[in-house]
């Protein structure tokens, strides 16, 4: 699992953000704190693997947080930035800072959840390398890459992608397209669509399983799910 520290001012957007951390699947919400001192004691204490981190805090900016984060003697984690601020400048210093992605407030939960698991699928590419080429480096970035942030393609909802994801979060083992299609309520050429589309981006893989007599079983698995 990755563990998560929720971090903002306002409780009931930090009631919400955990609310979405735990719909996700392979996250656990780990902390939350509500100012930037209270963040860095929490990373301090907890030693999470991801901080959600707003920019806005009432005693020092999570910018500076984010600074803190980065100097020497401090464990090593993630940071997604979660923030109302759209000017360039903390664009910039969040990017200089070394975020994973940058979400503008407000946005639904697909889209916070397309995030967290571009970034998981990252994560995971990077544990099963040893010493990175430049393919792997490639793959990495393309998976980060790879958050959507336009329309789904024609055809395909937000709604069914939620029940494909979440059909395929509930195997740690991958389904096939078949069974997917029963979990989540659909046509089994529907969830085909939805798979393929899910394997384009890099959240689902694609595997083959032997064992019985006849042609190989096709299995569907959610990248993020095997993340530890």
């Amino acid at each position: 699992m990755i563990r998560t520290l929720v971090v903002d001012d306002d409780f009931r957007v930090a009631d919400l953000h955990c609310a979405y951390v735990d719909r996700v699947s392979g996250f656990q919400v780990v902390g939350r704190a509500h100012s930037g001192t209270e963040a860095l004691e929490k990373v301090d204490q907890l030693e999470p693997d991801l901080v959600l981190l707003d920019i806005y805090l009432p005693d020092i900016s999570g910018l500076d947080v984010l600074q803190r984060l980065r100097d020497e003697g401090m464990a090593p984690v993630d940071v997604i930035a979660i923030t109302a601020a759209r000017d360039v400048e903390s664009l910039r210093a969040a990017m200089r800072g070394g975020v994973v992605h940058y979400l503008i407030k407000p946005f639904l939960f697909p889209t916070f959840e397309e995030k967290l698991l571009s970034y998981a699928a990252a994560r995971e590419r990077m544990t099963r390398i040893g010493r990175a080429e430049q393919g792997d480096v490639d793959r990495i970035f393309g998976t980060l890459r790879t958050a959507r942030t336009e329309a789904l393609p024609k055809g395909l909802s937000d709604a069914t992608l939620e029940l494909i994801v979440q059909a395929l979060g509930r195997s740690r083992s991958g389904l096939p397209a078949a069974l997917v299609a029963d979990e989540a309520g659909v046509s089994r050429v529907t969830a085909r669509r939805y798979l393929d589309h899910l394997c384009q981006l890099g959240r689902v893989e694609l595997t083959m399983r032997y064992g019985g007599p006849g042609r190989p079983e096709h299995r569907y698995r959610l990248v993020a799910t095997s993340v530890s």
